[in-house]
């Protein structure tokens, strides 16, 4: 049974005439009672009564009617569904990420003509996502290896220390390397993003601090817990604890790290609506 012979026979039996049918279907009226009757023939059953005033339904067709007018409405929602996939995009957002960037992708993404859904996920799970094309996109920290993957920089900022409020490092307006010493450093998972994750200590190894490293999720209620508890600093950028009087952000006197954040897609998808999203990011 073709869905094309289900809306016909749905539209003969609301108008209750061959004609009338034909003309709100746009097809001829011969074109439409043949394929009725094609049904019928595959059904094994007389769907309408033939009388001089129209086509009436018989027993078989009210049975069938409601079904009918279900299996089309399912099929509009199937086509609604696709058509919106199709308008909307899914992409990664690592944890840590400055909370002003998500929010720019959705404008961004608004006014490329499309819509996002964001996908919680570190860089590495992103760049694997995207490689089997489970992914539209991913915002990701570099370095990373985005082998095969278009990337553009949307964001290029200096971490600095967070801290405790309380903590004796707060009363400084700026802190050095040597001051952290002793500081054990709330960090993350390396398998969440291996590049930015080595390079930040990196960083710390050059100018002379060597951190225990405290693992502990990048979660802003979690990471005020964590630095309420002992000698114990973040490096993030200013803007992700910002209006939190409980945390305190100072600048490193020299030799910051910095968290570069890249719009990543695949190479091979040539849809404009990627580089136009990564343009808005970046200005």
């Amino acid at each position: 049974m073709e869905l094309r012979q289900v809306r016909y026979f749905c539209a003969v039996a609301e108008e209750g005439h061959l004609g009338r049918a034909a003309e709100r279907l746009g097809v001829r009226s011969p074109s439409l009672s043949q394929q009725i009757r094609v049904l019928e023939g595959r059904l094994g059953a007389q769907l309408f009564e033939r009388t001089p005033a129209g086509m009436v339904l018989s027993r078989a067709g009210r049975a069938l009617l409601p079904e009918a007018r279900a299996t089309l409405a399912a099929a509009d929602r199937a086509a609604r569904v696709v058509e919106d996939a199709g308008k909307r995009l899914e992409v990664g957002i690592p944890p840590g990420l400055p909370p002003g960037v998500p929010p720019r992708v959705q404008d961004a993404a608004r006014a490329a003509g499309t819509r996002v859904s964001f996908v919680d996920a570190g860089t590495a799970h992103q760049l694997s996502l995207l490689a089997r094309r489970e992914l539209d996109a991913g915002v990701v920290n570099l370095p990373a290896d985005t082998t095969g993957m278009a990337v553009s920089v949307v964001q290029d900022v200096p971490l600095g220390v967070v801290m405790s409020a309380a903590a004796s490092l707060a009363d400084r307006a700026t802190v050095s390397w040597d001051d952290l010493a002793g500081h054990e450093l709330l960090w993350f998972r390396r398998d969440r993003a291996p590049g930015y994750h080595d390079a930040v200590l990196n960083a710390c190894h050059a100018g002379g601090w060597r951190p225990r490293l405290r693992v502990s999720a990048a979660r802003r209620a979690v990471t005020r817990a964590e630095l309420a508890g002992g000698p114990v600093v973040a490096l993030q950028p200013e803007s992700v604890h910002s209006g939190d009087a409980s945390l305190a952000w100072r600048p490193l006197a020299n030799g910051a790290p910095r968290m570069r954040v890249a719009l990543a897609w695949r190479g091979d998808e040539r849809h404009p609506v990627f580089s136009a999203i990564a343009r808005d990011l970046a200005s």
